[in-house]
């Protein structure tokens, strides 16, 4: 279970120092469930000074290695062979109700393992000479491993008042782990969902990533919404929710979908934004939802209207702004746009505009749309999911040809003052857009010399003769 040279090393330097030393936490619990760390991120406690155990433990290693230590919370960590290592002395705590930033105080071993957010992660070995290996379990986390539960070494309550990112932090672990929390500390949240307000945007939305970017995230989402922790960050996804019937007529529910519509990606893809697309993809139809007596329910426009929205939510949850922002509001902004390609007889100037419009995005697109198909008609989806194929080697043989997807328009703006002997003016934009139309709809060729023929004649069109 130690299968790493770190430990032999850290004990040493802890007999050295005549101190209890011991390795705790997540690197315990995956051992125990026997999962592949991709990393060696370990943590260490002692009772004692972590901070002098982890100088001796880097000064055995080498006397070049260099140990970051923090006096004020009586922590040190260092880099080696692959891990990160963070060494801290056994501590209890208390909180104010304002902060989720707590009073230490130095402590046993079992005061520290009692202040740990969950059973599973409140495990640790010994790593001295006497007693190397040996298991100490005080909450019986082995047992919760074995029965996949999750539940508080101490009342629930209070490690969630005290710490309010724990709640996140169990829904995450039940996403993960495939593991389920125990009622009394599902009902502990939804108590202290409130308590969450003391905490940053920043910590709360890297614990959503984290769920995005579990095999089945509908899990976490679920929970998140049934704890009531969903709504008080992320209201627009709940609004998600609910069938309305009117006439006998009933849309779906699309909170649901959405959340089927993610797991679906996530089977083929572990891009975090292209997940963050689907999450997305339908957040305007509440917003855009209309009975017509003829059509049933309808949601015109949600895709535009979408689109508008990522940007806000991105920003609410310090999400990038730049390059992903951009991507998942063209993936919203298009997620309709192939699915008519696979239903009805598909032009060529349909496919254009599509390899135009989504450029180098076009396989994440796929994706996503497919993963959007999701009738209970098994028959429905498999020939929705046959038309894709054809609509995708359509698009290998357009491109192919026109060579769309990079589009650059083969006339510039210089060239057209340079030939009509104008400055800037909207004539020139006016003739740009009717040429990219005419290539897209496939009246000329993406060729130079046919645009320029276009060209001339449009800006005859608009009183323009070239120059001699």
């Amino acid at each position: 279970m130690l299968d790493h040279p770190i430990f032999a090393i850290a004990g040493e330097a802890a007999d050295q120092l005549g101190i209890e030393a011991y390795v705790v936490g997540g690197y315990v619990r995956d051992q125990c469930l026997g999962r592949r760390r991709t990393n060696f991120d370990i943590d260490f406690v002692c009772v004692g000074s972590g901070i002098e155990w982890a100088k001796r433990t880097a000064s055995l290693i080498s006397k070049d290695l260099s140990v970051q230590f923090f006096s004020r919370f009586g922590t040190a960590h260092f880099a080696w062979q692959g891990g990160d290592f963070e060494f801290v002395g056994a501590r209890k705590e208390s909180y104010k109700k304002d902060s989720r930033k707590p009073i230490v105080e130095d402590g046993s071993l079992e005061d520290d393992q009692w202040r740990r957010d969950f059973t599973i992660n409140a495990m640790a070995i010994c790593l001295n000479k006497e007693r190397y290996g040996e298991f100490v379990d005080p909450f019986n986390g082995r047992q919760d491993l074995a029965q996949q539960v999750i539940r508080t070494p101490m009342d629930a309550d209070q490690t969630f008042s005290d710490d309010p990112l724990r709640m996140l932090r169990a829904i995450r672990f039940a996403t993960q782990l495939n593991f389920f929390i125990r009622p009394e500390v599902l009902e502990a949240i939804q108590r202290n969902v409130h308590r969450l307000e003391i905490i940053s945007q920043e910590r709360i939305t890297t614990e959503v990533n984290k769920i995005i970017l579990s095999s089945k995230p509908s899990v976490g989402f679920k929970l998140l919404l049934s704890t009531g922790l969903l709504e008080s960050f992320f209201p627009e996804m709940v609004t998600l929710c609910g069938v309305e019937t009117r006439d006998g007529k009933a849309h779906k529910d699309n909170f649901l979908h959405t959340l089927q519509v993610l797991d679906n990606v996530c089977q083929t893809s572990d891009d975090l934004f292209l997940r963050w697309s689907a999450i997305l993809h339908d957040i305007a139809k509440p917003k855009t939802k209309r009975f017509d007596a003829k059509a049933g329910w309808t949601f015109h426009g949600h895709e535009v209207l979408g689109e508008r929205m990522v940007k806000p939510i991105f920003k609410r949850f310090k999400l990038p702004l730049g390059e992903e922002r951009k991507f998942v509001e063209k993936m919203v902004r298009l997620h309709l746009r192939p699915i008519p390609l696979s239903r009805n007889e598909i032009s060529d100037s349909a496919i254009r505009r599509l390899l135009f419009d989504a450029g180098e995005d076009l396989e994440s697109l796929f994706t996503l749309c497919e993963a959007d198909i999701t009738s209970k008609n098994k028959a429905r989806v498999k020939r929705y999911m046959a038309n894709f194929t054809l609509v995708r080697q359509k698009c290998i043989d357009i491109e192919a040809k026109d060579q769309v997807r990079n589009f650059q328009p083969p006339v510039t703006g210089e060239m057209i003052m340079e030939t009509f002997g104008i400055g800037p003016c909207r004539a020139i934009g006016d003739i740009k857009s009717q040429i990219k139309e005419a290539i897209l709809e496939g009246d000329i060729e993406n060729d130079v010399e046919e645009a320029k023929a276009l060209m001339i004649k449009l800006g005859a069109d608009h009183g323009l003769t070239p120059v001699q």
